[in-house]
C-alpha cells in the first residue's frame, strides 16, 4: 500500500487508537506492524477474526491477558549458551502461563469461535517448564532453598555461621559496651563488624573495614570472628556457584523449547491485536463491512474515525455500482476533505481487519492501490508551488492507476488559472475513469458542476450549507452539485440590494441557468426528504399499532387458554367423580352372588377403561351434534357419554330425560343431556347374540376383544390370527388377554405356547383356572 497515502489519510492515528486497546508489549508490536492487505481472502479472514473477538466481548467475558513479556532476546541468548538471570526465567514462566490461560479460555468459552480456536491451537502449554521455573524461583526472583539438595545444605551452613558470628559479637557488645559507639552488630563489605570508638581500636583488635564521617567510630571485625567470617564468605561463594548451576540448567531447558516459546509469543501478540481491533470497534460503534472485488462502496451514516462522535456528522456514501466517480463541490470548510478522508480511511481500516464506523450492512471494496492527493504540500526546499506539488503527485498517480485502484483528489486543478485548471481537472478525471478506477474529487470550479451531467459514470455531490445560519451542515448531498451562495450570504450580511442585483447582471445566462437548476434540485431534494420523514413517522406509528394489536391478541390468547384450563379442571373433577361412582358400582356388583359369571380380566379391563378416560374440551359443537342431542333415544341406539368420553348402548328407557346405558361392563343411569346420539341400533343379524357385550371393550382405536377363539381353525390359519391379535391387543394396551384353543389333541395349544415363548413383549402365560376354561385356555400377561 502507498506509504504516502497512509500518511495523508492519517492511518497512523488509527494505529495509535488501536495501541491504546492492547494489553501487552508484544501486542503493541503486532499492531504497529498492521498494514492494509490487498488479498480479499486475507482481508475477509482478518474481518472474521475481529468479528469473533467482538462476539466474545459481547458475552461480557474478560480475556485473560495477564502479564506478557517480550522474551525474544532472552530466548536468543539462551540459544547461544548465555545464562539467563532469575527475572528473565520468571518472564518466560509468566509468558507460558498467559499463553496456556488464553488457549484454555478460547477453547472453553460458551460459543464456538473456529478462527480464534485455530489460532489458539498453535500455543504449546509447556506447563512442565513453567512448573520447573516456579519450583526453583519464587515470586520475588530469589532461588528457593529446595531448588537443589546441595543448595539447601549450603544455605543451612551459611545460617549456622551467621548464628555463631552474631552470638560472639553480641557477647562482645555486652562485655565491651563502653568501647563501642553503639551496642549493635552491623555489616561492612559483606562481613559482620562492630562500631568501635577510635580510642579503643587497640583494645578490641581486628580488621578495620570502614569508619564514620567524623572518624570517631571505626567499623571493626574482631579477631574472634575473622575465621568464622572467612568460612561464611566461602559458603556464600559456594551458594553463588550453585545458583549459577541451577540457572544454567533452567536456561538450557528454556533453550530446548525456544521454537515453541517463539510461536507462543507470536500467537499471544496476534490474539492481543485481534481483541484490540474488537475493543476499538466497540468504542467506535463500528460495523463489519461486506467485502467485494467489484469496486463497490456503499456506507450508510459513515463517520470519520478520528473525529469525536459527538462532533462528527455522518453521511451516506455510495460509489462503484451505477457510477465510478463522484465530483463534490461546495464552499470551503464545508466538509469536502473530511468526506474524502472518511472514504479513504474506512477503506484502509477495512483492509487491515478493522470494522468501520458506519451502520450495519455497509459494503467496501478491496483495492490493490489507494491514492490520495490531499492538502497543501508546498515544498520550499524543492522550490515547488502548491500547483506544482499537487501535479507532481498526480503524475505519479497517473502512472500507476488501474481498475483495482481508489483515487482521492482534493481541490483537483487548484492553484492555477481557473479555466485551465478546470479543463485539466476534467481531462484527469476522464483518464482515471477510462481506467475503470474509482475516483472521488473535490473542486471549486463551476465548470465541473455540469461535468457529471455529461458523463455516464459520474455523480455530482455537494456539502450542504445553511444560508440562514451562514454555517455548513457538513452533510453530503448525492446527486446535487454545490452552489456558491455568495449572493445569499452577502445579503444576509447586510450588503445593499442594488449592489447584489448589479453583481447578478454580470453573470452569464449559462451561469444563471446552472444556479437555477441547482436551486431547483435542492428544493426537490428537501421536499423528498420531508416526505421521507413523514413516511418514516407513519411507518413508526404503524409499527407501534401493530405491536399494540399483537399485545392485545397475546392477552386474548392467554385468557382463552386460562378458560380452557379451567374447563379442563372442571371436566377432570366431573370425571373423577364419575370414576368414584363407577368404582362403587363395580365393587357392589363384584360382591354379588353371581360373581362367578364374570371373568377377572373383564373387571381389570373395565377398570382400565375408567382410568384412561380423559376429559376433552369441545371448543365448538357441530350442527349435527346439536341435532343429535335433540333426538329421542331408543333401546339399542349407540350413544357417547359426554363426561366419560366412552361409547355405549341404550338398554332401557326410564323416561324422556333418563336412560339406562351399557358402557363396557357397566350399567349406568344417565341424563339425556349427558348423552350424544351416535347411530341407530344395528341389524339383529349383524350382532352375534352368542357372546355377551361384556366380552368387548370399546377404545378410541376401535373394538378389540379381550379373548381370541381359535377352535376349529386350521393350524397355520390359527397362528396367523394369533399373531395379528397379539399385535392389536398390544396397541390397545391390554394388560392380559385370553386365548381359547380347546383341549383336543393338544397340537394347537403347543403351537400357541411356542409362539408365546418367542414373543418379546409377553411377560408370562398360564393355563386357565377352574372358572376360566382350564387347559383349553391360555391366559397371557403383557409387559
Amino acid at each position: 500500500m502507498n506509504e504516502r497515502t497512509l500518511h495523508v489519510l492519517e492511518f497512523n492515528k488509527v494505529i495509535d487508537l488501536l495501541l491504546e486497546e492492547t494489553a501487552s508489549s508484544v501486542g503493541k508490536e503486532a499492531v504497529q506492524k498492521l498494514t492494509p492487505q490487498t488479498d480479499i481472502e486475507i482481508v475477509q479472514r482478518l474481518q472474521n477474526e475481529t468479528d469473533e473477538a467482538l462476539h466474545v466481548l459481547m458475552l461480557d467475558k474478560t480475556v485473560p491477558f495477564s502479564q506478557v513479556y517480550d522474551i525474544t532476546e532472552s530466548l536468543k541468548r539462551s540459544r547461544i549458551g548465555s545464562m539467563l538471570d532469575t527475572t528473565e526465567c520468571l518472564q518466560v514462566a509468566q509468558t507460558i502461563y498467559t499463553g496456556r490461560n488464553l488457549k484454555s479460555f478460547i477453547e472453553n468459552v460458551e460459543e464456538s469461535f473456529p478462527l480464534l480456536e485455530e489460532i489458539a491451537e498453535e500455543i504449546t502449554p509447556l506447563k512442565f517448564l513453567e512448573k520447573e521455573i516456579k519450583r526453583k524461583i519464587d515470586d520475588h526472583g530469589d532461588i528457593v532453598d529446595d531448588a537443589s539438595a546441595k543448595l539447601r545444605g549450603i544455605r543451612q551452613t551459611i545460617r549456622t555461621y551467621e548464628t555463631r558470628i552474631r552470638e560472639r559479637l553480641q557477647q562482645l557488645t555486652r562485655t565491651k559496651s563502653k568501647m563501642l559507639s553503639d551496642a549493635i552488630v552491623t555489616i561492612r563489605n559483606n562481613r559482620y563488624v562492630l562500631p568501635v570508638k577510635h580510642e579503643y581500636r587497640s583494645a578490641i583488635g581486628g580488621i578495620v573495614h570502614d569508619q564514620s564521617s567524623s572518624g570517631q567510630t571505626l567499623f571493626m571485625e574482631p579477631r574472634a570472628v575473622i575465621d568464622l567470617n572467612n568460612q561464611l564468605q566461602q559458603a556464600i561463594l559456594q551458594e553463588k556457584q550453585e545458583i549459577d548451576v541451577i540457572l544454567q540448567q533452567l536456561t538450557s531447558e528454556i533453550a530446548t523449547h525456544e521454537e515453541s516459546l517463539l510461536i507462543n509469543i507470536k500467537v499471544i501478540a496476534n490474539l492481543d491485536c485481534i481483541f484490540a481491533r474488537a475493543r476499538l470497534a466497540v468504542k467506535m460503534k463500528a460495523a463489519k463491512p461486506t467485502l467485494n472485488e467489484q469496486g463497490i462502496i456503499d456506507m450508510k451514516q459513515a463517520r470519520h474515525p478520528l473525529i469525536p462522535m459527538e462532533h462528527v456528522v455522518a453521511s451516506d456514501i455510495a460509489i462503484g455500482d451505477d457510477y465510478h466517480a463522484i465530483v463534490i463541490t461546495g464552499p470551503n470548510t464545508g466538509g469536502k476533505t473530511v468526506t474524502l478522508k472518511t472514504i479513504g480511511l474506512c477503506t484502509l481500516m477495512a483492509q487491515s481487519g478493522l470494522q468501520i464506523p458506519a451502520f450495519d450492512g455497509c459494503k467496501l471494496a478491496v483495492f490493490n492501490k489507494v491514492f490520495a492527493d490531499i492538502g497543501d504540500e508546498q515544498s520550499i526546499e524543492q522550490n515547488l508551488s502548491t500547483f506544482s506539488s499537487h501535479m507532481t503527485n498526480i503524475v505519479n498517480i497517473m502512472e500507476q492507476v488501474d481498475e483495482k485502484s481508489l483515487v482521492l483528489f482534493d481541490e483537483l486543478g487548484a492553484g492555477t488559472d481557473p479555466q485551465e485548471g478546470a479543463a485539466l481537472a476534467m481531462a484527469i478525471l476522464d483518464k482515471v475513469i477510462n481506467c475503470e478506477a474509482r475516483v472521488v474529487a473535490t473542486t471549486h470550479y463551476p465548470e465541473l458542476k455540469a461535468y457529471g451531467y455529461n458523463r455516464e459514470f459520474v455523480m455530482n455531490a455537494s456539502v450542504e450549507f445553511d444560508v440562514e445560519t451562514l454555517r455548513p451542515t457538513y452533510r453530503l448531498l448525492m446527486g446535487v452539485p454545490g452552489r456558491s451562495n455568495a449572493f445569499e450570504i452577502s445579503d444576509r450580511l447586510g450588503l445593499r440590494k442594488e449592489i447584489i442585483e448589479h453583481a447578478k447582471s454580470y453573470l452569464g445566462v449559462d451561469s444563471k441557468n446552472v444556479e437555477n437548476m441547482i436551486a431547483a434540485l435542492e428544493k426537490s431534494r428537501n421536499e423528498a426528504e420531508k416526505k421521507l420523514e413523514e413516511a418514516n413517522r407513519i411507518l413508526e406509528e404503524s409499527e407501534q399499532l401493530r405491536a399494540d394489536l399483537q399485545k392485545e391478541w397475546n392477552t386474548f390468547e392467554q385468557k382463552k387458554m386460562e378458560l380452557y384450563k379451567k374447563a379442563e379442571e372442571k371436566a377432570e373433577k366431573a370425571l373423577q367423580k364419575a370414576r368414584e361412582e363407577a368404582q362403587i358400582i363395580v365393587d357392589e356388583v363384584r360382591q354379588m352372588k353371581d360373581k362367578a359369571m364374570w371373568k377377572e380380566h373383564e373387571w381389570i379391563e373395565a377398570r382400565k377403561m375408567l382410568d384412561e378416560a380423559q376429559p376433552e374440551l369441545v371448543k365448538g359443537e357441530k350442527r349435527e351434534d346439536v341435532q343429535a342431542d335433540q333426538q329421542e333415544l331408543e333401546v339399542g341406539d349407540e350413544i357417547k357419554h359426554k363426561t366419560l368420553q366412552q361409547t355405549g348402548q341404550v338398554i332401557e328407557k326410564k323416561n324422556k330425560n333418563e336412560y339406562v346405558i351399557q358402557v363396557g361392563v357397566m350399567k349406568i343411569t344417565a341424563k339425556r343431556k349427558d348423552l350424544v346420539f351416535v347411530k341407530k341400533a344395528k341389524d339383529e343379524k349383524a350382532d352375534s347374540p352368542s357372546r355377551p357385550v361384556s366380552h368387548m371393550i370399546s377404545s378410541r382405536g376401535g373394538t378389540v376383544k379381550t379373548e381370541l377363539d381359535l377352535r376349529g381353525e386350521r393350524y397355520e390359519d390359527a397362528l396367523l390370527k394369533l399373531e395379528k391379535y397379539i399385535d392389536d391387543a398390544l396397541v390397545q394396551g391390554y394388560p392380559r388377554v385370553t386365548i381359547i384353543h380347546g383341549k383336543g389333541t393338544g397340537a394347537l395349544r403347543k403351537g400357541v405356547e411356542k409362539y408365546i415363548q418367542s414373543h418379546p413383549f409377553i411377560k408370562s402365560h398360564r393355563l386357565g383356572g377352574q372358572n376360566e376354561g382350564g387347559s383349553g385356555v391360555t391366559v397371557i400377561e403383557f409387559q
